[in-house]
């Protein structure tokens, strides 16, 4: 990163998109410089249903962020749901081109360039390279290799796949609007450096952004990114279903879902009586609280209970060590972490990352999106492009930027 070099992130989630602008600070520091956002709900249950309605609520957050900063905005970074990604770990033996001058930056490009180089099925495409852990030949095992005296070095990374059609969709719908894709990066994996303290991004931990219609799972072992996926259930369900229990509107149900949040009976203090105002066909009806949050505490299980499933079948979980909750759509809702707890049987806990507190919720996933672009270690440049390609082939295109980032 250079100083002055601008990020834009973009994340398009169930019911808006948020799109944060960074800019590089002459303490080489990522300072957020713009943030916006607008409705949208042209992605539902993590697929993409209408891509007209999600270029112009896109068009709309750049044209906001443009007037607040001045800056014409020609790409930006995109998040991806878990559904679509495959990680494969892969890993290589790079021989050090001058042993005695001591490892180079272009030895470890050159050897994360390499490191990709396996066999991509048909109906997926590379997104992204991630270096997990570098081995000199003594055993070693360094975090910047550059410099050390090493005839050969082991380098060990996850490398990222994403269905072909979906980057196609994306694709589409920044074309309509005439902005580049400068990367693509799964949810979960942008939010790991926000979303965790420092003891967690140590330790096996399997992150749950749980939002309004959609929750990514993102399982890290240590700083490896092993396992992602999404299940298309979130906050909004559990509107939903207080909507349709209780015969109210979708409004009223929303306000009570925040007002008197919980996610178990169990901790009901006083079983008070609530009056609903929108009851169809009534002017009025009262209930006890306690059949609210049973209408609550029933989705929320099977949120868990779905998520269980999924990483008992996929065999890692015996791995997680703990579970760190984030998303819009838990996070007000008191005692989920001891809910999840319960049917997981693991430990759960509300994130509590230093930086969590000071980024408003709604634009998380778009900041975290950002910093994770700008720490990419070995990069040559991350900056958005003001610059568009629009005749270049999309899949070459995405390749060239990962090129870009490893290739000095």
């Amino acid at each position: 990163m250079a100083i002055g070099d601008v990020i834009v992130g973009i994340d398009i989630g169930t019911s808006k998109v948020c799109t944060v602008v960074g800019e590089v600070n002459n303490f080489g520091q990522i300072e957020i410089i713009c943030n916006t956002s607008y409705k949208c709900s042209g992605l539902k249950k993590s697929k993409i249903i209408n891509e007209e309605e999600i270029s112009l609520s896109i068009a709309k957050t750049i044209k906001d962020a443009e007037e607040e900063t001045n800056l014409k905005i020609n790409s930006a970074y995109v998040t991806i749901p878990g559904k679509y990604i495959t990680i494969v770990q892969n890993s290589i033996t790079k021989e050090v081109k001058d042993k005695f001058a001591g490892i180079s930056i272009k030895d470890v490009q050159s050897a994360i360039m390499q490191v990709k180089d396996i066999e991509i099925p048909e109906n997926k495409i590379l997104i992204d390279i991630v270096p997990d852990q570098i081995t000199l030949d003594n055993g070693t095992v360094v975090t910047d290799p550059v410099g050390n005296l090493s005839s050969s070095f082991t380098i060990s990374a996850q490398v990222i796949l994403a269905s072909k059609d979906y980057v196609r969709q994306l694709n589409s719908i920044f074309k309509k609007i005439g902005l580049e894709i400068d990367g693509i990066v799964p949810v979960t994996l942008a939010e790991r450096n926000l979303i965790l303290d420092k003891n967690e991004l140590n330790d096996n931990v399997m992150l749950l952004d749980i939002g309004a219609g959609n929750t990514d799972i993102g399982v890290f072992e240590g700083s490896s990114f092993i396992y992602t996926n999404s299940i298309p259930l979130g906050g909004d369900n559990i509107t939903n279903d207080i909507a349709l229990v209780l015969n109210i509107s979708e409004e009223e149900a929303d306000k009570l879902k925040r007002q008197y949040g919980l996610a178990l009976r169990s901790f009901i203090d006083n079983d008070n009586e609530i009056t609903l105002n929108t009851v169809k066909g009534d002017s009025k009806k009262t209930i006890k609280s306690s059949e609210l949050i049973e209408i609550i505490e029933a989705r929320i299980e099977e949120i868990f209970s779905i998520i269980n499933k999924d990483i008992i079948n996929q065999g890692i979980k015996q791995k997680i060590n703990n579970v760190i909750l984030t998303g819009q759509g838990i996070i007000n809702i008191n005692k989920s972490d001891v809910a999840g707890k319960i049917t997981l049987n693991i430990p759960v806990k509300i994130s509590t990352g230093r930086a969590v507190s000071t980024v408003k919720p709604a634009y998380r996933t778009s900041y975290s999106l950002v910093r994770y672009i700008a720490a990419r270690p070995f990069a040559k440049t991350v900056a958005s492009s003001i610059d568009t390609k629009s005749d270049t082939n999309i899949f070459k295109t995405i390749m060239e930027k990962i090129k870009e980032f490893f290739y000095s």
